[in-house]
């Protein structure tokens, strides 16, 4: 399996630039894995680690809590195994066993080893799986410190960078066996009677970490009705800088239109092609054909998280009725609450942004402000039927972060 000596450095790592190794070496080729099972891993890890911790369980109904996570796992592996089998040639080795000895650090202090935090001594952890139990593995390794905050920064970086947005639907899977390994390690830490003399506090220690892991894998297999909040408004607007709050303090995951555009026309996520500026014709992004393409595409990942039971959060401006229709409908087809935020300022301040906008991307000012006045004039009304999920922010209040945040969380109650 290639990899280069620049991918398997072993560094400290934070937490942006260890999601961006993770992103690049999962798109690595990995031709000398391909034939195998891609529900192996999942299997072998469930079966052992249940059997293990129940050696170490004394307490009947933690026994009962156990068997339940058992059969879960055994009838969402059953549900999610066409998923797996589809993508079968995504396949990899563990970032974590080519980087043993790198470390996630944050504010100064270490983290997770491996930087992903994955137990490299877990049943199938050397076998070849889907990249979702690399991302899972971090994932449940800094919910495990209380870190929730980088636990969704992390994977609203992740998906936005990959694309593969289905990888989503299997986080709950893998994240409860790797929860589960946490608390087989937990059980593992116990001192023997008699050997220490400070046993019943250490015991007390190692059984209350074998538990808190315990309740994480079932938070990470319970059901959830998550919301879908759809982004509207003109450029300049503020809905991507204050959508962006929306990942830490809600776990709303963005998809955001440029992005995905880009994507579509793979060109490089890292530069910027304003509408206002020209673009080779051939490209075509701004195109009617690329818009409705893009938007049918935005609708599909929105779509994918919440099958995930992710809160997904649409960053583009849905101008147009039949946009947001689109988008409105991926949550009332799956019963789940709908908010759309219309995202609102003065004449004056938009003008103001778009031209410091426009300076700040080398674009000509004059043909920014031409386009916000395109889209003043093209944006359609809201209708009444939207009107019943609608909220407007201004973005000018001082305190329009925590208003938004405070919006979300009363109309789809989030938390």
């Amino acid at each position: 399996m290639p990899h280069s000596s620049a991918a398997a450095r072993d560094d400290n790592e934070n937490l942006e630039s260890l999601v961006d190794s993770l992103v690049a070496y999962h798109r690595l080729p990995q031709a000398a894995v391909k034939d195998v099972d891609p529900t192996r891993p999942l299997a072998q890890m469930a079966k052992e680690e249940l059997a293990a911790i129940r050696e170490g369980l004394l307490d009947e109904e933690e026994c009962l809590r156990l068997d339940q996570l058992g059969e879960w796992l055994e009838q969402d592996l059953v549900r999610l195994k066409p998923l797996l089998e589809g993508r079968r040639e995504r396949v990899v080795t563990s970032w974590a066993l080519v980087h043993p000895d790198s470390r996630l650090r944050h504010e100064g202090r270490t983290l997770l080893v491996n930087a992903i935090g994955r137990d490299p001594a877990a049943p199938g952890s050397a076998l070849p799986a889907d990249p979702a139990s690399d991302l899972a593995a971090l994932l449940v390794g800094l919910e495990a410190r209380r870190e929730s905050a980088l636990t969704r920064l992390a994977l609203d970086r992740y998906l936005r960078l990959s694309g593969d947005y289905p990888q989503a639907r299997l986080l709950s899977l893998f994240g409860t066996c790797h929860a589960l390994s946490g608390a087989r390690r937990a059980l593992q830490r116990r001192p023997a009677p008699g050997q220490d003399p400070e046993h019943p506090a250490r015991l007390a220690e190692s059984m209350a970490e074998c538990r808190y892991y315990l309740s994480l894998a079932e938070r990470i297999a319970e059901f959830r009705f998550p919301p879908l909040v759809i982004a509207v408004g003109v450029s300049g607007s503020g809905k991507s800088r204050f959508t962006s709050g929306l990942v830490s303090r809600l776990g709303a995951i963005r998809v955001c239109s440029d992005a995905e555009r880009r994507r579509l026309h793979q060109l490089p996520q890292d530069k910027t092609y304003p509408q206002a500026q020209a673009v080779p014709p051939a490209v075509g992004i701004f195109g009617e054909v690329a818009t409705e393409r893009t938007y049918r595409h935005l609708a599909s990942c929105a779509g994918t998280l919440l099958d995930a039971g992710i809160p997904a959060c649409v960053d583009a401006t849905c101008l147009k009725r039949w946009q947001r229709d689109l988008l409105r409908q991926q949550a009332e087809a799956r019963g789940l609450p709908c908010l759309m935020v219309s995202f609102e300022a003065d004449e004056a301040t938009l003008r103001r942004r778009i031209e410091k906008r426009a300076r700040r991307l080398s674009v000509e000012v004059a043909n920014s402000l031409a386009l916000l006045d395109h889209q003043l004039a093209e944006r359609e009304c809201f209708g009444d039927e939207e009107r019943l999920n609608l909220v407007h922010l201004d973005t000018t209040a001082d305190n329009a972060a925590e208003t938004l945040a405070d919006l979300i969380e009363e109309h789809v109650k989030l938390v």
